[in-house]
């Protein structure tokens, strides 16, 4: 059975490979999805990841809502959102599918204000400090969830 994913990505992740490259590394946005593409396509099993990245709250609860009934699971890497938007975590409540919830850096490992996150309380399960390695990781791991070897 093919499982459709969704990998959404908030503010200032477009600037991977450029921001702050000691905590996010050098790899672009670009490089990460490739290699989940990559890695989906040696998993085989025809399973289809769609990337989206958005600096704007209201776009990603959008794409949240359009994902119920239509994908299996959903990885969020939602930025500062994960600390401030009520509005994310009410829109993955929604859903009711499979979620994890990453992060390229340890947050807790960083400022105070990043302790604390919206998303999870809706999330199955938190990926944290694997670097963008952890995008691959996620996705392993969500298959895994879902009943799929990986």
């Amino acid at each position: 059975m093919s499982l459709r994913l969704l990998v959404l990505n908030g503010p200032n992740l477009n600037l991977l490979g450029t921001r702050e490259p000691e905590i996010y590394g050098d790899d672009t946005l670009a490089d990460i999805e490739a290699r989940c593409h990559a890695l989906l396509q040696k998993i085989g099993g025809g399973h289809e990841v769609v990337f989206r990245q958005s600096n704007h709250e209201g776009e990603l609860v959008t794409w949240i809502q359009q994902a119920i009934g239509a994908v299996d699971g959903i990885i969020i890497n939602a930025g500062a959102y994960t600390h401030t938007s009520v509005a994310i975590h009410d829109a993955l409540r929604a859903y009711q599918g499979k979620i994890f919830e990453l992060h390229i850096s340890n947050p807790h490992q960083r400022e105070a204000f990043r302790h604390v996150s919206f998303v999870a309380l809706a999330a199955d399960a938190v990926i944290a400090g694997l670097g963008v390695a952890g995008y691959e990781h996620a996705l392993e791991s969500l298959l895994s969830a879902l009943g799929e070897k990986t």
